[in-house]
């Protein structure tokens, strides 16, 4: 599956800020450390990543302990 039939999947018309860079960056073959804010769509990159990839995709989030905190 390509990026843009991935982003379809999710129901959105456009990239947001790093996003397309970072997936680009991950198709590739790269190695990404991708740090943005809050709400700033960091899950699409590694879903949309997930789905274009023919390989099993491991994601480390510390969303849950960050929860927590919080």
């Amino acid at each position: 599956m390509d990026k843009y039939k991935a982003m379809e999947f999710f129901r959105k018309d456009s990239f947001r800020g790093k996003q397309e860079e970072a997936i680009d960056a991950i198709l590739t073959g790269e190695r990404v450390l991708c740090l943005m804010p809050t709400g700033e769509g960091k899950s699409l990159i590694y879903q949309v990543s997930g789905l274009c990839l023919d390989k099993t995709v491991i994601v480390i989030s510390p969303l849950i302990a960050l929860m927590k905190q919080q």
